[in-house]
């Protein structure tokens, strides 16, 4: 059996933790450069608010209803995530983090030992009394099950935060209940295929044979199915791995100079070779791309993308920072008003599987290596952009995001940390 814990509205969860006085009050936080909503309550759900909504468009529905608005800060999501991963990990033996709000739970033996039910149900309360951040649990004999199991433990107070699907009169039950969207790994356009064979609930699907999903399904298709049947296929240690890993964002203003740009590139081109290295993997391409606000059509309007690659596959931060930087020179156009730059590492493998190459133009990789190894080690002791490169000019603030409602780092940083007047 497994477990999936997942955080109620987690983003807003964790602001409401250190702004007392918005329990049952509407409460959204927003993307980078405070563009649009990417989290919201269910309070704030009901006054017609949605996940995606351009922040301008509901600026008389946040101004009229009191709605408390939050700048995104990740690094204080990260941190409270790592506190729950925490707490589970010294609950059950094996949990796989397969989000920053989600968690995988491995229950194989503990039902001899344990009711399933009333054990994550006390898991959910110590998560509760430490953290103060609310999660629902869906327990099954798969994943995608417990994924479904969880969406009931949310949305019905009946279950107490806890919804076992271990029947299969309550598979059936869950699978008839559901829409194809709620279900994990149906998307857009297999749902409109499924849509069109006539195939329109979770449970519709299920019940069809195997020969029909391998005919009219790839093979993500069939081990969702599989799954549906309570059949475990899906390994989530394989999906951590990114095919690609992109960093970018609009600017809190208008950007035009070339000096600027490259701060920007490379600071993003830095970050996607960090995480790049935190999954253990290399990639053989990385693609820069630049754009002028498209909104402005008193502007002239210009957009560029360019890819190079690598013949040794590479994770080096000064390697593809440099790469990135020089079609960054070939693709400035000068006189425009540039609005977002980004960076984008493809062509991804476990960096165990690099094939070297003889006329290598990098002869002392290794040490190179280990460098990357202690750059990330300072940075994660003494706090992100510790050691950064000369390049990328962390004071010149024209290419950063606007973050006017943004949290301090409570968690992670000793100089924001929360302080208590009595």
């Amino acid at each position: 059996m497994y477990a999936l814990i997942d955080c109620n509205s987690f983003f807003c969860a964790v602001e409401k933790v250190f702004h007392p006085g918005l329990s049952g009050k509407p409460v959204c936080v927003l993307s980078s450069n405070d563009g649009c909503v990417v989290a919201l309550t269910p309070e704030a759900k009901a006054l017609g608010i949605r996940r995606g909504d351009p922040v301008f468009k509901v600026k008389d529905i946040v101004e009229r209803n009191d709605v408390r608005v939050f700048s995104g800060n990740m690094r204080l999501y990260a941190a409270m995530s790592r506190r729950i991963v925490q707490i589970l990990r010294k609950s059950v033996a094996h949990v796989e983090n397969y989000s920053i709000d989600e968690s995988f739970c491995c229950l194989d033996g503990y039902e001899r030992l344990y009711d399933l039910a009333e054990f994550m149900r006390g898991i959910a309360r110590k998560i509760a009394l430490y953290t103060d951040i609310p999660v629902s649990v869906g327990i099954a004999p798969t994943k995608t099950l417990a994924k479904a199991g969880s969406l009931f433990a949310k949305r019905h107070a009946g279950y107490q935060g806890v919804c076992m699907i271990d029947t299969e009169e309550k598979r059936r039950k869950a699978l008839s209940m559901l829409p194809l969207s709620d279900i994990w790994g149906v998307g857009r356009r297999t749902r409109e295929k499924l849509n069109l064979y006539g195939v329109p609930t979770p449970l519709a699907l299920a019940d069809k044979s195997a020969s029909w999903v391998k005919s009219h399904l790839q093979k993500n298709g069939y081990c969702t199915w599989l799954e549906l049947n309570g059949v475990p296929c899906i390994d989530t240690s394989e999906v951590v791995r990114n095919q690609s890993i992109c960093t970018s964002h609009s600017f809190a203003r208008n950007v035009e100079d070339l000096a600027s740009l490259k701060a920007s590139v490379a600071s993003f081109a830095f970050s996607c070779a960090n995480k790049l290295r935190a999954q253990q993997a290399v990639a053989s391409s990385v693609t820069v791309f630049l754009c002028s606000n498209r909104f402005r059509d008193d502007q002239e309007q210009y957009e560029n993308a360019d890819t190079a690659f690598f013949i040794t596959p590479t994770s080096d931060s000064l390697e593809i920072t440099a790469s990135a930087l020089r079609m960054l020179e070939r693709m400035y156009k000068p006189g425009i008003q540039y609005k977002k730059t980004g960076v984008v590492l493809g062509r991804i493998s476990p960096s165990d599987s690099v094939q070297q190459d003889l006329f290598d133009s990098i002869p002392n990789r290794p040490q190179r290596m280990a460098l990357m190894k202690a750059i990330d080690a300072l940075n994660c002791r003494y706090g992100p952009k510790t050691v950064s490169l000369v390049v990328e000019d962390n004071q010149k603030r024209d290419w950063h995001v606007k973050s006017e409602f943004r949290s301090p780092d409570y968690l992670t940083n000793i100089n924001e940390i929360l302080t208590v007047k009595i």
